[in-house]
């Protein structure tokens, strides 16, 4: 497939081109149906949901609020209520706009719109639409009329009046435009690319690749939404994780076909290289993250699923892209993925073919020296992180956690000041059939509770009888819940009625409750999963219960991150997002989806790699060690461009976005610069042989499945396999010795084609012998090396028969 799409790259670009601009026209016309329902049928809160819409069915649009104060005087002055009355006519007047229900007049619902001490009021503004419908210039145009009061006022010598807007369409419009953290993560990750690559074309395909990827699942997501629902967090989270496992796929893709190119390939023979070695385990890890996420169906809640197919349909489409359209763009441009200073180089001094070396190969050095101290280090420091997780409280969010400049945010304020903490999160117990004296003892027992600020019985409607409550705690309060346990086990019982409690703070409580149940089984299907496609993969049974252990330890680091920032107010303000608050309810599935599968993306390119050094020498010091020291510079760079992705989400106007965007950056820096570079490595230093530990009878019954081929014709083999190998082919053997005839132990040798291809590489044990295997007679380089006593490369011609051939080593070169 990859030489397919190289040799026929124009038409895989036309192709691809077309689907994005079609998927966008398409788009334009249709327009996005997002919807959020965080109802869970059956809950006490869904079946008061339910028998308000029979209440009230003409109540669908969405509401908002006109919120006003004054410093001095009161609110029901000629000169606040002569100019505020004109601007709620004016709204009321706006195609749009159902009602518009203010403070001034004598009837009780308008009497109870004004603070006890006459300096705040409110109007209730109806929308004839849902929020996510409401036009955006209609809601302009109503935070730009409610402005003007201020603004004539001031002009007119009249100060101390502030007037702000309130409500879920206001919301919406003060959020950035679309795209402004996406743009800010693509420019940080330029210039991660740019100072590791050093090349502008090699810097451009990762994020090409990774455009088109999440700009077809972003597309394809919104037509989508006509046909299934899909919450409108959905799209920001699939560019989230889309954008990040998008740039990255493709940067190890293009990191192996640089290195091919270095080693002397054809441009057309490294790209296919490249694509059958990392971009099998670039598909093995997107299927990683695609059944991580998909283990949020296990939740059975309804909200998540539109999440799981927006991300998911965006990790599909970034995973097609660097395997069909990156083969393709690799081809138009050539050489030129390499640095001018390394195609000079390469022109000059002929192909690379050194051992690892620089800080990398240095500390996987140090890392297998000191395996315990630096385990215990990695560990304390991931405790410490975890820590604040102990207290996490999981709820929702409101307007209370905006930014303070916001008018949403102000207009909250205002409502809590003037009316109590309580009155943004009212409470309803909704009841049917119920009995007027029942419903008068339930509104006197509720009135006395200490929790509750105000209780009003409204007029039956439609055999429905409501109970609007206020609590005295504010929505996110731990009180609040409280009360809500107490009206439903206590209050509600004692006073006779059968009725359930509703409300926005109601449905979010149910919904944490919902999801603290059925997050162990979440995250053991998850890890299951990820654990029996690492045994598969891997043949081992410790490294896939490693991997798991390892990611719930990066998740409780990351959890405990985003405790201290957003539930203990650590920095928030600093950052920008608002006043401190619980956890989403929905945020740990949806994250540690996402952080399961990423975590699982960087154990599989390190894993893979210490594994066929494993098969080739048997030697598991030197597989970690060398696994360690290959992949350890691109899964650091790597890492740092999601973080840079992930952390612009802060920019994205949502809380949630912002939450996410930042648990996950601190997910991926863990695991990244604290599991996967010392963690990790140094416990399968300590457990040795153990780590490719499989039972026979496992061993027998699980399918066969290579995550990343073998780059050379030859299959991977050790020495017991080296004489079957030679069926129709040749081999080389012999002893690695120094100069005055003693064995070398541990030296490295390696046989390539003349052309620079590896065949086969051992390690020689303690006596210093080799067996290498060819996959034919003919002329072959022999590169043999050992620390302390350099490394050079001979050209052998190896015969049909059995060649033998002893190599002296020593420091300044090989002698054979």
């Amino acid at each position: 497939m990859a030489r397919w799409c190289y040799r026929h790259r124009l038409v895989v670009l036309v192709l691809w081109v077309g689907v994005l601009f079609g998927l966008g026209t398409a788009g334009s016309s249709a327009g996005a149906d997002y919807s959020n329902d965080f109802s869970l049928p059956g809950t006490d809160s869904a079946q008061a949901y339910d028998l308000l819409e029979k209440a009230f069915p003409d109540s669908a649009g969405d509401a908002g609020t006109v919120v006003w104060r004054v410093d001095d005087g009161s609110v029901r002055d000629d000169g606040v209520r002569s100019r505020i009355e004109p601007a709620l006519r004016e709204i009321a007047a706006m195609k749009g706009i159902g009602a518009v229900a203010g403070p001034y007049g004598d009837d009780p619902a308008a009497v109870a719109r004004i603070s006890e001490d006459g300096r705040t009021a409110f109007a209730e503004v109806s929308f004839t639409e849902r929020a996510n419908s409401v036009p955006a210039e209609l809601a302009q145009n109503v935070v730009d009329t409610a402005q003007n009061v201020v603004d004539t006022a001031r002009g007119a010598g009249v100060d101390g009046l502030e007037v702000e807007v309130g409500g879920q369409a206001i919301a919406r419009i003060q959020q950035p435009h679309a795209g402004t953290s996406e743009l800010v993560g693509i420019v940080a990750a330029a210039v991660v690319l740019f100072l590791a690559f050093g090349s502008l074309f090699a810097m451009l395909l990762p994020i090409v690749v990774a455009v088109f990827g999440v700009g077809t699942g972003m597309l394809g997501t919104m037509l989508l939404s006509h046909g299934t629902p899909i919450p409108d967090l959905a799209p920001l989270l699939g560019s989230l994780i889309g954008l990040g496992v998008g740039i990255d796929y493709a940067l190890f893709i293009v990191t192996r076909h640089r290195r091919g190119l270095l080693r002397g390939d054809t441009t057309e023979k490294s790209a296919v290289a490249a694509l059958n070695t990392s971009g099998r385990a670039v598909v093995f890890a997107g299927a990683t993250v695609c059944i991580a996420l998909a283990g949020m169906l296990v939740t059975n809640l309804r909200f998540l699923d539109g999440v799981v197919i927006a991300a998911s349909l965006t990790v599909v489409l970034s995973v097609l892209a660097a395997v069909t359209l990156l083969p393709a763009l690799l081809g138009f441009i050539g050489t030129r993925v390499l640095s001018r200073r390394q195609r000079r180089a390469l022109a000059v001094d002929g192909p690379e073919r050194s051992e690892p070396s620089g800080l990398a190969a240095r500390w996987s050095v140090r890392v297998e020296r000191r395996p315990k101290a630096i385990a215990a280090v990695a560990l304390v420091v991931m405790a410490a992180l975890a820590v604040p997780v102990l207290s996490m409280r999981l709820g929702a969010t409101d307007q209370g956690n905006h930014q303070e400049d916001l008018t949403t945010r102000q207009a909250y304020d205002i409502l809590a000041d003037g009316f109590g903490p309580g009155f943004n999160g009212p409470l309803v117990v909704v009841a049917q059939g119920a009995e007027p004296a029942a419903l008068e003892r339930l509104v006197s027992g509720v009135q006395a509770d200490e929790g509750v600020a105000r209780a009003a019985l409204a007029p039956p409607a439609n055999g429905v009888s409501v109970v609007r409550i206020v609590p005295t705690t504010s929505p996110q309060s731990v009180e609040t819940d409280r009360l809500i346990d107490r009206l439903r086990g206590d209050l509600l019982p004692d006073a006779g009625v059968e009725g359930h409690v509703g409300g926005v703070t109601a449905v979010f409580k149910d919904f944490a409750a919902q999801t603290a149940d059925r997050l162990p089984y979440f995250v053991g299907t998850i890890i299951g999963l990820g654990v029996v496609l690492l045994m598969i993969a891997f043949r081992s049974l410790v490294v896939p219960l490693t991997a798991a252990l390892m990611n719930l330890v990066a998740a409780a680091a990351s959890f405990g991150v985003l405790v201290a920032i957003f539930q203990w107010g650590w920095g928030t303000e600093l950052i920008g997002v608002g006043k401190e608050g619980p956890i989403s309810a929905f945020l740990p599935v949806i994250m540690l989806s996402l952080l399961f599968g990423l975590s699982m993306d960087y154990q599989v390119f390190l894993v893979s790699r210490m594994h066929e050094e494993w098969v080739h020498t048997g030697d598991n010091a030197r597989a970690v060690r060398v696994g360690l020291a290959e992949t350890s510079r691109v899964i650091n760079c790597a890492a740092l461009i999601m973080i840079c992705v992930f952390s612009a989400f802060v920019l994205s106007g949502d809380m949630e976005g912002a939450v996410a965007g930042v648990g996950l950056a601190v997910a991926v820096a863990v695991d990244a610069f604290v599991l996967r570079t010392a963690l990790v490595p140094a416990v399968m230093h300590l457990l040795g042989r153990a780590n490719w530990w499989l039972p026979g009878w496992l061993e027998r019954r699980l399918p066969h499945l290579a995550v990343e081929a073998p780059e050379a014709p030859v299959r991977e083999a050790g020495r017991e396999a080296a004489g079957a190998l030679a069926k129709g082919g040749a081999v080389l053997h012999g002893f690695i010795r120094t100069t005055e005839g003693g064995p070398v132990a541990g030296a490295t040798v390696t046989l390539r084609s003349v052309e620079g291809d590896r065949l086969d590489r051992v390690t020689s044990p303690a006596d210093g012998s080799y067996i290498l295997a060819a996959p034919a007679p003919g002329p072959y380089l022999l590169v043999t090396g050992a620390e302390g006593l350099g490394e050079r490369t001979l050209r052998v011609m190896v015969p049909a028969a059995p060649m033998v051939h002893d190599v002296e080593l020593a420091g300044e070169g090989v002698r054979g």
